[in-house]
C-alpha cells in the first residue's frame, strides 16, 4: 500500500517557499480579486481562494459549488462550460464619450482564468432562472410576500430556459446549460429603439454566432426552433425578420400570425400555409399532427409575449451597482489586510494592480494584472529574460492558447501577466490615416464588429454608395473571423496572441501577411527610460515553427493593417477545415492582387490588365505562415488571365512539396487546396473586375476588357463569405392514441385507456428532466456534493504499447505535496481481489501487472489520488515506468491484422443459404440469363462516442471500507457493481452502484466505463476515503475505444431478366472489424453486422463470414447501431456497384429487390405478418419516392451539375431495417419496482439507465397511464443495484420494451390488489383516497414487475447445427434460433451540395419517414430520430478517427490515437444540420412491444448515411465518368476533394491518367 504519510493535508495548506516577494514594478498592488457572481459580491475570504493557473470553471464548481456549468472538454471546444462575463466600458471606450455601457460576452469557463474575472460580473446558469419554488432569481414582480412564486412553474424559468424545455431542446441535458448561456449572451443586447418585445437580436444574427456549442443528442433542430423563436420582435409582436413568419398580407399582418388565417383565402395566406414540407404523407391517416419550424417559433413567441420585459433586462438589472456606479455599498476588507476600506470606491480599488501568488500546494505561480503600459513593460523587463533562470513571463489575455499549453502540453509558466483594460492602447481599434489599427489585446469579436461597421461606411455623410476601399479592407477580415474558432473564443482571444502563438495553420496570419500588415512591438529596456517601439512586417515576423521575431522584453502593442487604396485591388481569404464551424484550418490563405490597365504598345497589342502586385500567403503548407514567393514572382508583371494563373499554380506546386509523413498528414490534399484556392481567387477576381469595369464604363472611362470565364465556372464562392443557413424542419406524427400492444397477450391488459392520464401514453410530453437540464439543477455524477475527506484520482497510463512492463515506481509521485496514495496491481493482490475483467472474455485487467505486456497506449497501470485532480494528475505523470520493447511492430490496422493473422479465431462466424456462391459467382449466366458479377471492397472508419459528460465515478467507502457505494456514469449498473466487488474482494451485496443520469452514453458507457469505476473503488478501499475519478476529455477519448472500423471484401452477382429488370442473385462477403487489443463486445458487434449486411434486400444465394481482428488499439466497444450500420453500408455500396455494372438506376435496383412479405432473411426470419408485424419499407419507399418526386429531384441535380463545374449536387435515397432484441437470449429480461404512496404519487425504479434517450419519461408515461394520474405524479429517482438487482446494460434500443413492460406488470399487480377498495369508493374517488384506504386495509402498495421476451422470439446460436429431422420447409438457419423480435424500419432522402475545389459540403435537405409503431411519446421519438440521424451523418462524413499507423507515420508512438478532443475530432455542429430537416412517423402498430410501440434509439442512425451516398452521387458527377470507385467512409473534405479527379487534383497527385480509379486518401481502418 503506497500512502504518502508525510503529507495528508488538503489544498488549503499554504506554502511560503515558492516565490520571492513582488518586485517594485507593481508597488501599491492588491492581492485579492474583486469578484461578482450572479448579482452578488463574492466575500473576500472566498475570492482570495482564486489562484493563478485556476480556471473560472474550477473556481465556480469547487469553491462556489455552482455545478450547473459543466466540464465537457477542457479546451473550449464544446461550450458546456459557457458563462457570461459582463463589464463596464466607459468614456472613450464607448462611442459618444461620457456614457458607460454594460457589455456582455459569453466565454468558455474551462479556459477563462478565474483571476481574469477581477472587476467583472459572472453569470452562470444558476443566475438565469431556477426550478426551485423559492427561487431568488426570478424577477421580484413574480413573487409574493413570502418569496414564493405564484404565477405557475414556468414563470420561474427564463424565457430561454422555458423555450428549450417546452420545445424538447434537451435530451441528456449535459450541454444544455452551456447552450442556454450562449443564447443568453447573444440575446443580452439592449433594444435601442425601446419598442420591441424581448431582445434586439435578429434570427440571422443568432445563426451567425451559435458556433461555440456542441450537442451530441438532439440533432440541433429543436434548439434552433426555440432559439429563433426568441429573436427580435417589433411592435405588437411582429417579427422584423419577416420571412420567419411568411409573407405580410395587405392587412399588414404576417400571414402566419393572422388570427383569421384559417378562413383567409388571399393568395398571400395560401402561400404562407405552404410550410415547405417536402413530404406530406397523404396516404397515412388523415389525423396527423404537423409541427413546423414556423409553428414552433410562433409558439415560443406567443408565450414570450406574455412575459414582461423584466426577464430580458435581467443581465442589466443583475449587474452590480458597485461596478456600475464605481462606489461600494459597505465597508469591506477587500485586500485581506485586516483593515476595512472605509467606503473607498471600487473604481479606485480596481485601479490598483493585482498581484496574486499561489501559496497553495498547486504551485500555480504568480498572476500580475498591471494597469498601465509602463507597469506592464517593467514586468517584462524584470521577469522576461528566461536566461536569468526565473522562467520568464507569459502574457495571458483570453487564455485560449496558454490554457491549452498548460493543460494539454504541460507547459509551466511561473509568471502570467494579464493587462488591465485600463491600458487602452492595447484594447482600442480605430482608423488612422491609411491604416486600420488594432490593439494587441483587443478581442477578435470587437475587431469583427468594427470591421462590420467599416463595411457599412458610406462615401459621404448623406449616404449613397459604400466606401469600396473600406469594404475591401474590412470584408476579408470580417469574413475570416466569422469562422475563426467560436464566439466564446473570439470574445476573449486577441490578434496579438494569435501572432505570437505563430500557429502554422492560423486563420488570420496569412490574411495579415497579404494585407502587408505590420506589428508594433513595445519595450522599456531601462527603468528610468522611455518606451521604445519597433515595427515588423507580419510577413517577416515568423522565423520558424512557433518562433517569432520578438525580444524577451518586448510585447505586441498593436497591429497596423494598411487600407486598400487602389480601385482595382482585391483581397480574399480562404479556409478549409474538417468542419466549417469552430475548427482549425487544414489550409488557409490570404491573397491580394493589384491590377492596372495597360493601354498596349501600338504594335497591335490590345489593351489588357497587368498584375502590378500580388501577395499569396498560406497557412498549413509549411511549419509557419509562408509566402508563395515563387508563384508571386512568376505573376508580377504578367497579364491577368487564366494562363498566368495556371503557370502560377505550377510554380506553386514546385515551391511547396509536402512529404507524405509531414506532421498533420494530408499532404496531397493540402497541395490540392493551395492550388484550388489560387484558382478560386482568379475566378473571384474576374467577377469583381468585371463589375468594376462595368461601373467605370458607365461613368465614361475606357478600360481593357476582362478575361471571360466559362459559364459553368462562375459560382465558386466558398463558405467563408456565404451566409450561414437557417435550419428549418417539419415534424409529422399520428394524432396521439393509446394503443394496445404486447401487454394484451402477455399481461391480459386490454383496456389501457380505462383510466384518464395527463400526458400519458401517446402524448408528446417533454422530457421529465427537461426543466432541470435547462436550469443546471439536474445532477450528474461529477455534481454530487463532495463528501468529507474526498480525494481525487488520476490514472497512471502507459505511454507505449507492444512492450513488456518492466517496472512501475510510484515513489516520485508520493513525494509531491498533496498526493495521498498511489496504487497498482500489487495493491489488488493485497486486497485479495481478482484483477481480471471483461464483459464476455476475461481477457482484460484492472491494472497491468509488472512483467506482462502493455497492449495499447494509455492502458491503465494504476491510480494516484490527491487533494485535487490537478495534484493527482501531477502525481500520475511523475510515476516512473520502465518498458522493454517487443520484436516487430504493433498491429494497428485491419490490414496489419490480416497480414499477421491476428484474429479471435474462436469467434469467426459464418452464415450461408441457397447454393454454393463460390461456384455460382464463377459463371457468366444462370438459367440462360446474363449474370453480372462485380467484385470490390469498402472500408468504414471508427467513431468516437463524444458523449458530452466524460466518464466519472465517485466511490464512497463505509463501515471501515467493508462497504462501497459507487456513483457512476454508466449504462451497466450491475456490471459495474460486480467488477468493483470482484477486484476489491468485496461481497457484491456490500457494493451498491447508483446511476442518476448520464450526459450521453451511446454505448460507450456499456462496458468501457467499468474499469474507471474499478480504479476508483480500489483507491477508495485502500484509503478508506471517498475517491472521485473524472477523466479528462483527451484521456477519455484515448483509452475508452469507440465504434469498430470495418473492411469488407465482396463478390456479388445479379441476373438481368428477360424484361430488363435486374434481380440480386448471389453474394459472397467477408467482413473484418478492428476490435482493438481486448475482445470486449467485438464479437457481438461483428455478429450484428452479419445480421444486417442484407439491409432490406433479398439475396437468394448468400454467404458471409465475419472475422474479428485483434490489434494494438484500445478495446473497441458498443456504439449506437452496434455493427448494423457497418453491415448495411456494405449492402448499399454493393448495390451502387451492381447498378453501375448493370446500367440501371440505383433507385430502381433497390426497389425491385426489396424483401417481399414472407420472404426470409439469411438468418431465418420471415418478414411481415405474424413473424415481425407489417413489412413497411417498400411502401415507405414508394411514399417518399412519389411525394418528393425523386426522379424530378435527380433531374434537378443533374441540371445544376451541367451548369456548374466546381459545385455539384447529389441525391441519396436510403432504406433501413434494424433488428430489435439482444441476440443473447439471457439479456432479454428486465425488472421494475413500483411503489404507490398514500398521496397518490408513484415511485418507479427499474433496471434501465437514463442517458438522454427519454427512457424514464416513457416508463413514467406507461405508469401514469396505468394508474390514470398526471405524468408529474410519477417519479423515477435513479437506477440502483439495491433496488432492482441483476440488471442488464441499457443497450440494443430494448429498454422501453423491457422496462415499460416490467413497470406495467408491477402497476397492474398493484391495481389488481386495490381494485376492491376502488369498487368500495365513489367512482370518482382520487387515487390518493384509494391508496390511503388500501393502506389502512393492510394492502401491499408495492410490487416488483418482471418481463422476459418469449423464448421463441429471441436468442441465436451461431454454433448450432441443423438438427436431424428439422422440417425442410422452415427457413434456412432458423434452427439456430431467432435473432430479433421485430424490426424498426425507415427511409431517408438527402440532397447535398459539394464544393469540388475544396471538398466542403452542405446538406440542403433531408426527409425521414420512420416506422416506430404507435409512439409512446412522439416528441421524444422524433428527437431520437433527429439525433441519431445527425450522429450517423457525422460518422459517415466529418468524424474521422486517426491512429499512428502505416498511413500516419508522423503520429508517435505507433498505435496512439491522434483524435483526442474537439480540436482534432469533429462532430456535427449547429451549422452542419440539413437546412431543411423533415421527420415523419409512420402511422403504424407493433404487437410485439408495450403499447404497440417500437424501439427507436439506434435504428435511425444508418439513415444519416443518406448524406454519405448523396455526397458519393455528387462526387460521381464531378468525376464525369461512369466507372466504379471505392468511396470510403467517412466522406471527409479530403476524401471528397481528392476523389473528384479534376485536372487540379490530378496535377497535385502527380499520378498517371488513371488516377481517378486508383488514388485513395489515407485513413485509419
Amino acid at each position: 500500500m503506497k500512502v504518502n504519510l508525510a503529507y495528508d493535508g488538503d489544498d488549503d495548506v499554504v506554502r511560503t517557499d515558492l516565490h520571492p516577494p513582488v518586485s517594485a514594478p507593481l508597488a501599491n498592488s492588491r492581492s485579492v480579486p474583486v469578484l461578482y457572481v450572479n448579482g452578488r459580491a463574492v466575500p473576500p475570504s472566498i475570492a482570495s481562494r482564486a489562484r493563478p493557473g485556476q480556471t473560472l470553471l474550477d473556481y465556480l464548481r469547487n469553491e462556489l459549488r455552482l455545478c450547473g456549468t459543466k466540464l465537457g472538454c477542457g479546451e473550449g471546444g464544446c461550450g458546456a462550460c459557457t458563462v457570461l462575463i459582463s463589464s463596464v466600458r466607459r468614456s472613450s471606450e464607448v462611442e459618444g464619450g461620457g456614457k458607460s455601457k454594460i457589455v456582455h460576452a459569453a466565454v468558455n469557463a474551462c479556459l477563462y482564468p478565474a483571476l481574469a474575472a477581477d472587476g467583472r460580473h459572472v453569470t452562470t446558469i444558476e443566475g438565469v432562472g431556477s426550478w426551485k419554488r423559492d427561487s431568488i432569481l426570478a424577477p421580484a414582480e413574480t413573487s409574493t410576500g413570502d418569496n414564493k412564486v405564484d404565477e405557475g412553474d414556468d414563470d420561474r424559468l427564463h424565457p430561454i430556459q422555458r423555450a428549450l424545455a417546452d420545445g424538447h431542446g434537451s435530451q441528456c441535458g449535459f450541454c444544455t446549460p452551456g447552450i442556454i448561456m450562449a443564447l443568453y449572451g447573444l440575446l443580452s443586447v439592449e433594444d435601442d429603439d425601446g419598442g420591441g418585445v424581448g431582445p434586439a437580436v435578429r434570427a440571422s444574427e443568432l445563426e451567425e454566432r451559435m458556433d461555440g456549442n456542441l450537442c451530441r443528442c438532439t440533432g440541433y433542430r429543436p434548439i434552433w426552433d426555440a432559439a429563433r423563436g426568441l429573436c427580435r420582435s417589433g411592435h405588437g409582436g411582429m417579427v422584423d425578420d419577416v420571412e420567419d413568419l411568411g409573407p405580410v398580407g395587405s392587412c399588414g399582418t404576417p400571414c402566419r400570425e393572422c388570427p383569421s388565417r384559417e378562413d383567409c383565402v388571399e393568395e398571400c395566406n395560401v402561400n404562407a400555409n405552404d410550410v415547405s414540407l417536402s413530404y406530406a404523407p397523404s396516404s397515412q391517416s388523415s389525423s396527423m399532427v404537423v409541427c413546423t419550424t414556423e409553428s414552433n417559433m410562433r409558439e415560443v413567441r406567443v408565450k414570450r409575449l406574455d412575459v414582461e420585459r423584466r426577464w430580458w433586462r435581467q443581465p442589466y438589472e443583475m449587474f452590480p451597482d458597485d461596478l456600475l456606479m464605481r462606489k461600494t455599498t459597505s465597508d469591506v476588507d477587500r485586500d485581506g489586510n485586516g483593515n476595512e476600506d472605509g467606503g473607498t470606491g471600487v473604481r479606485e480599488f480596481l485601479s490598483r494592480p493585482l498581484v496574486v501568488v499561489d501559496a497553495s500546494v498547486h504551485d500555480g505561480g504568480t498572476w500580475f494584472q498591471p494597469t498601465t503600459l509602463v507597469e506592464l513593460l517593467d514586468l517584462y523587463r524584470v521577469h522576461g529574460r528566461k536566461g536569468d533562470g526565473n522562467g520568464g513571463i507569459k502574457m495571458v489575455v483570453g487564455n485560449t492558447e496558454v490554457g491549452i499549453e498548460t493543460k494539454f502540453k504541460k507547459m509551466v509558466y511561473p509568471r502570467m501577466v494579464h493587462p488591465s483594460e485600463a491600458i487602452r492602447s492595447l484594447y482600442e481599434i480605430f482608423l488612422s490615416g491609411t491604416s486600420l489599427v488594432v490593439g494587441g489585446c483587443a478581442s477578435l469579436s470587437d475587431l469583427q464588429s468594427f470591421c462590420h461597421d467599416l463595411m457599412m461606411t458610406k462615401k459621404d455623410q448623406e449616404g449613397g454608395e459604400f466606401d469600396a476601399n473600406l469594404l475591401r479592407t474590412a470584408l476579408p477580415t470580417h469574413n475570416m473571423l466569422r469562422w475563426f474558432a467560436s464566439t466564446q473564443i473570439r470574445n476573449v482571444a486577441c490578434l496579438g496572441g494569435n501572432l505570437v502563438t505563430a500557429s502554422p495553420i492560423s486563420d488570420m496570419n496569412p490574411l495579415l501577411c497579404c494585407h502587408g500588415a505590420s506589428i508594433v512591438l513595445a519595450s522599456r529596456p531601462k527603468a528610468d527610460g522611455g518606451i521604445e517601439r519597433r515595427r515588423v512586417r507580419v510577413s517577416d515576423f515568423f522565423l520558424g515553427y512557433r518562433r517569432v521575431d520578438i525580444g524577451e522584453i518586448e510585447m505586441i502593442e498593436r497591429v497596423e493593417i494598411p487600407l486598400v487604396r487602389s480601385r482595382f485591388e482585391y483581397v480574399a481569404p480562404f479556409k478549409q477545415a474538417r468542419r466549417r464551424e469552430d475548427d482549425i484550418s487544414i489550409v488557409t490563405a490570404g491573397m491580394r492582387i493589384r491590377l492596372r490597365p495597360d493601354e498596349g504598345d501600338g504594335d497591335g497589342r490590345e489593351m489588357h490588365w497587368i498584375i502590378e502586385d500580388v501577395v499569396i500567403a498560406y497557412g498549413g503548407m509549411a511549419p509557419m505562415t509562408t509566402l508563395a514567393k515563387g508563384a508571386m514572382a512568376y505573376m508580377v508583371g504578367k497579364s491577368f488571365g487564366e494562363e498566368t494563373f495556371v503557370g502560377a499554380r505550377r510554380a506553386l506546386l514546385e515551391e511547396f512539396d509536402i512529404p507524405d509523413d509531414a506532421p498533420g498528414g494530408q499532404a496531397k490534399y493540402r497541395m490540392t487546396l493551395a492550388a484550388s484556392f489560387l484558382h478560386k481567387f482568379y475566378l473571384l477576381c474576374v467577377g469583381e473586375l468585371t463589375k468594376d469595369v462595368a461601373e467605370a464604363a458607365a461613368s465614361g472611362l475606357t478600360l481593357p476588357p476582362v478575361a471571360t470565364i466559362p459559364i459553368d465556372e462562375g459560382d465558386v464562392e466558398g463558405f467563408v463569405g456565404a451566409p450561414k443557413p437557417s435550419i428549418r424542419g417539419v415534424q409529422t406524427y399520428p394524432s396521439p392514441r393509446i394503443a394496445v400492444g404486447l401487454e394484451a397477450n402477455h399481461l391480459g391488459h386490454h383496456r389501457p385507456d380505462a383510466l384518464a392520464a395527463v400526458d400519458g401514453v401517446g402524448k408528446p410530453a417533454k422530457h421529465a428532466s427537461g426543466p432541470l437540464h435547462c436550469t443546471g439543477e439536474a445532477l450528474y455524477t461529477d455534481d454530487i456534493p463532495a463528501p468529507r475527506d474526498l480525494l481525487h484520482g488520476y490514472l497512471i497510463m502507459s505511454t507505449r504499447c507492444h512492450a513488456k512492463l518492466v517496472s512501475v515506481d510510484v515513489a516520485p509521485a508520493l513525494r509531491i505535496p498533496g498526493i495521498v496514495g498511489a496504487f497498482t496491481h500489487e495493491d489488488i493482490v493485497t486486497l485479495g481481489g481478482d484483477n481480471r475483467m471483461g464483459p464476455i472474455l476475461l481477457d482484460d485487467v484492472a491494472f497491468v501487472p509488472v512483467g506482462t505486456t502493455v497492449d495499447y497506449v494509455g492502458q491503465v497501470l494504476g491510480i494516484v489520488v490527491g487533494v485535487s485532480q490537478e495534484i493527482a494528475e501531477k502525481g500520475a505523470r511523475a510515476v516512473a515506468v520502465e518498458y522493454q520493447d517487443l520484436e516487430g511492430k504493433a498491429v494497428v490496422s485491419i490490414e496489419d491484422a490480416i497480414e499477421s493473422n491476428s484474429f479471435w479465431i474462436d469467434n469467426i462466424h459464418e452464415m450461408q443459404r441457397g447454393g454454393n456462391v463460390t461456384e455460382i459467382l464463377q459463371k457468366s449466366e444462370f438459367d440462360g440469363k446474363k449474370l453480372v458479377i462485380v467484385e470490390g471492397s469498402i472500408r468504414s472508419g471508427g467513431q468516437e462516442h463524444f458523449y458530452l459528460e466524460p466518464n466519472t465515478t465517485l466511490a464512497v467507502p463505509s463501515e471501515s471500507a467493508t462497504n462501497l457505494t459507487i456513483y457512476a456514469s454508466t449504462q451497466a449498473v450491475t456490471k459495474t457493481q460486480m467488477f468493483c466487488a470482484s477486484v476489491t474482494n468485496t461481497p457484491a451485496a456490500k457494493v451498491v452502484c447508483r446511476m442518476k443520469r448520464m450526459g450521453g452514453g451511446f454505448g460507450g458507457k456499456e462496458t468501457r466505463s467499468v474499469f474507471i469505476s474499478v480504479a476508483a473503488a480500489v483507491a477508495a478501499k485502500m484509503t478508506n476515503r471517498p475517491v472521485k475519478l473524472t477523466l479528462n476529455r483527451d484521456t477519455d477519448m484515448s483509452i475508452t475505444g469507440g465504434r469498430h472500423a470495418f473492411l469488407s471484401k465482396y463478390k456479388a452477382g445479379a441476373v438481368i431478366q428477360e424484361d430488363g429488370n435486374v434481380k440480386l442473385f448471389a453474394l459472397d462477403v467477408q467482413i473484418y472489424n478492428n476490435g482493438g487489443c481486448k475482445f470486449d463486445l467485438t464479437g457481438p458487434v461483428l455478429d450484428r453486422a452479419l445480421f444486417h449486411i442484407d439491409n432490406v434486400y433479398y439475396w437468394p444465394h448468400f454467404h458471409s463470414v465475419g472475422i474479428p481482428c485483434k490489434t494494438a488499439q484500445p478495446p473497441h466497444t458498443a456504439f449506437r447501431g452496434f455493427g448494423a450500420p457497418q453491415g448495411m453500408i456494405v449492402s448499399e455500396h454493393i448495390l451502387d456497384h451492381l447498378a453501375l455494372a448493370c446500367d440501371v438506376s440505383g433507385d430502381k435496383l433497390r426497389r425491385d429487390n426489396m424483401y417481399m412479405p414472407d420472404q426470409c432473411t439469411p438468418f431465418g426470419i420471415p418478414l411481415g405478418g405474424k413473424s415481425t408485424g407489417n413489412w413497411n419499407v417498400p411502401d415507405m419507399w414508394d411514399q417518399l419516392y412519389t411525394k418528393l418526386d425523386v426522379p424530378g429531384m435527380r433531374a434537378a441535380a443533374e441540371e445544376f451539375n451541367r451548369k456548374n463545374k466546381w459545385k455539384k449536387r447529389g441525391v441519396g435515397f436510403t432504406p433501413t431495417k434494424f433488428g430489435i432484441s439482444f441476440t443473447s437470449k439471457f439479456m432479454n429480461q428486465g425488472g421494475a419496482l413500483v411503489h404507490l404512496y398514500t398521496d397518490g404519487t408513484v415511485l418507479v425504479s427499474h433496471g434501465g439507465t437514463e442517458m438522454g434517450q427519454g427512457l424514464h419519461t416513457k416508463v413514467s408515461q406507461v405508469a401514469a397511464q396505468a394508474f390514470g394520474i398526471p405524468l408529474d405524479h410519477v417519479y423515477i429517482n435513479d437506477t440502483s443495484s439495491d433496488k432492482v438487482a441483476n440488471t442488464l446494460p441499457t443497450a440494443a434500443s430494448m429498454s422501453t420494451d423491457l422496462y415499460g413492460m416490467a413497470t406495467l406488470d408491477a402497476c397492474l399487480q398493484i391495481l389488481k390488489r386495490i381494485q376492491p377498495v376502488r369498487d368500495s369508493l365513489p367512482s370518482n374517488a382520487a387515487l390518493k383516497d384509494v391508496a390511503k384506504k388500501a393502506f389502512f386495509d393492510r394492502i401491499d402498495l408495492s410490487a416488483h414487475g418482471f418481463y422476459a421476451l418469449d423464448n421463441d422470439r429471441c436468442g441465436y446460436d451461431w454454433t448450432k447445427e441443423k438438427p436431424e429431422g428439422y422440417p425442410d420447409d422452415m427457413p434456412e438457419n432458423s434452427w439456430r434460433g431467432r435473432a430479433f423480435n421485430y424490426f424498426t424500419q425507415g427511409v431517408a432522402l438527402s440532397v447535398v451540395e459539394i464544393d469540388v475545389l475544396t471538398g466542403d459540403h452542405k446538406t440542403l435537405s433531408t426527409d425521414l419517414l420512420v416506422d416506430v409503431g404507435s409512439s409512446i411519446n412522439p416528441a421524444i421519438d422524433i428527437g431520437q430520430i433527429e439525433g441519431a440521424f445527425v450522429q450517423g451523418m457525422g460518422w459517415s462524413t466529418i468524424e474521422e478517427v486517426i491512429y499512428g499507423d502505416d498511413d500516419h507515420t508522423w503520429i508517435r508512438p505507433r498505435a496512439r490515437v491522434f483524435t483526442t478532443g474537439p480540436g482534432t475530432y469533429k462532430i456535427p455542429a449547429f451549422n452542419d444540420v440539413p437546412e431543411i430537416f423533415n421527420v415523419s412517423l409512420l402511422d403504424s402498430e407493433n404487437p410485439f412491444a408495450v403499447h404497440s410501440s417500437k424501439a427507436v434509439g439506434e435504428p435511425p442512425f444508418f439513415l444519416g448515411c443518406s448524406v454519405f451516398f448523396a455526397i458519393k452521387d455528387a462526387v460521381t458527377a464531378a468525376r464525369g465518368v461512369s466507372e466504379y470507385f471505392e468511396f470510403r467512409l467517412p466522406a471527409t473534405s479530403e476524401r471528397i476533394r481528392m476523389m473528384c479527379g479534376d485536372e487540379i487534383s490530378s496535377e497535385c497527385i502527380g499520378a498517371a491518367s488513371d488516377v481517378k480509379s486508383s488514388f485513395q486518401p489515407k485513413g485509419s481502418f
